[in-house]
């Protein structure tokens, strides 16, 4: 068994002055030591954007175009700022939840309410499970015809070993290679796509472009415009993720531990930059994903009144393609939705792994600094999790309701986050290294939006269930 003395060298959880690192100037320094949000954007642009947002584009149409930009902007202030706590702490976000009063006997109440989404978040992956087994059911039927039982539940089977085998070691360099391998992948062919419409028959012009940016919001749209929120930009889950790969990138390893020397502050303050850097570039990546996603549905599926649901789906989503390019598109797109559903499996289910991992150690079963524990025990998660996910589809058969479930429960847990950032920042991260006014600002802004939104979302479902 490996002990923390071990293990130090290697293990980014464990900080020592020997392993800090003077941070990079600039954006050219910078660029090599991105990679965190990148694993973010390969999670977010993916089953949210795939089927949910094209899903919400079919329903509302244009008019709720101006909500993509501010969704995912709002909540990077939460997601910096959790981040900044990791670095100057060495603590990945769980361990930070836990720390929230009050207790609920062993635990913090955020680590409790954690645990509970936990189990409904299974139905959310399960969805991307179930989108990615269709879409290869529909290029290589096998077992019986294209989406059906048969075929559905031998390439549900094959995704999983696939997963559970490709992502055992849990190495972070792997991750973050596929990571950036899908979302280019993804990426150039949605917005080749939803950049070459104003050229076709079904395409969009400037005017449904500028009414989509008017800031309006029809009491018809609002469920929509909730819906949004909570699944698309950075949700509860990949706010939380972000924590523990800023942590393996080497970040906070790289700061050292904390001497409250001027030495020090001087390192925490270079690597936040670059994790700022490192966040905008996410933002980027996936709000001009989302926002393709949300144009080709709004522009494709909402005139012909077609709106994603069951296994049918993908049959849906792949009109986007073929009524804008003909049928021979059918095929780019199943191409393209096996790399959007396939890079959220390949970032969730690690960010899940170390997540869950950490809840154990929470309860006491090991130390989490004990390297050889830690890895254990994410390896026996990268085996229940795919095989969990997978058993909810077969038995759901709904990846767009198992999808939105999971944003629902998401975003009322945004809440708790956002609370656990504010006490995290007050009580563990020095004054002189927390943002200035105008981020102090922004976060102030996205939180109380968060909150009200959480609020109203809830008060809806108790409405409905009443």
């Amino acid at each position: 068994m490996s002990t923390d003395t071990e293990a130090a060298p290697q293990d980014p959880y464990v900080l020592r002055e020997a392993d800090t690192k003077d941070p990079p100037t600039g954006w050219r320094g910078s660029l090599r030591f991105l990679g965190p949000g990148l694993i973010l954007s390969a999670s977010i642009v993916g089953s949210g954007e795939l089927i949910a947002t094209t899903a919400l584009g079919a329903e509302a149409g244009f008019v709720l175009l101006w909500l993509v930009i501010v969704s995912t902007l709002l909540k990077v202030a939460v997601q910096v700022e959790l981040g900044r706590w990791a670095i100057v702490t060495g603590q990945p976000a769980l361990e930070g939840y836990d720390k929230v009063p009050p207790r609920l006997g062993r635990l913090g109440w955020v680590s409790v309410m954690w645990m509970l989404m936990a189990l409904i978040k299974v139905l959310q992956v399960g969805g991307v499970v179930g989108g990615l087994a269709a879409a290869l059911s529909i290029l290589f039927p096998v077992g019986s015809g294209p989406l059906e039982l048969p075929s559905l539940a031998i390439w549900t089977t094959v995704v999983v070993v696939g997963a559970i085998v490709s992502l055992y070691s849990n190495k972070y360099s792997l991750i973050e290679r596929g990571a950036v391998g899908l979302t280019v992948l993804f990426v150039l062919i949605t917005c080749a796509i939803a950049f070459g419409l104003p050229f076709t028959g079904v395409g969009y012009g400037l005017d449904d472009l500028a009414t989509g940016m008017r800031l309006s919001l029809p009491a018809g749209a609002v469920g929509a415009a909730v819906a949004m929120f909570g699944l698309t930009g950075v949700t509860s889950d990949e706010i939380t993720y972000y924590t523990y790969w800023c942590i393996e990138k080497g970040y906070a390893r790289w700061v050292g531990p904390n001497d409250g020397s001027a030495e020090w502050k001087h390192r925490a303050r270079g690597w936040i930059r670059v994790m700022y850097k490192d966040a905008m570039v996410s933002w980027v990546v996936y709000t001009v994903g989302t926002m393709a996603f949300f144009v080709m549905g709004a522009s494709v599926l909402h005139p012909a009144g077609l709106v994603p649901e069951g296994n049918t789906m993908i049959t849906t989503l792949s009109r986007i393609y073929t009524d804008t390019l003909g049928e021979w598109a059918s095929g780019v797109f199943l191409v393209g939705a096996v790399a959007v559903l396939g890079s959220t499996l390949w970032a969730a289910l690690p960010g899940w792994a170390r997540v869950a991992t950490n809840a154990v150690s929470l309860c006491g079963v090991f130390d989490w600094r004990n390297t050889a524990q830690r890895q254990k025990w994410m390896r026996v998660f990268t085996v229940l999790f795919p095989t969990a996910w997978g058993g909810a589809y077969l038995f759901f058969a709904a990846p767009v309701f198992m999808v939105q479930t999971g944003g629902f429960i998401g975003g009322l847990f945004l809440i708790a986050v956002t609370v656990a950032t504010w006490y995290l920042r007050r009580t563990e991260v020095d004054e002189e290294l927390r943002g200035g006014t105008w981020f102090t600002a922004a976060l102030a802004v996205s939180s109380l939006l968060i909150v009200a939104l959480g609020i109203y979302t809830a008060i809806s479902a108790l409405g409905g269930a009443l």
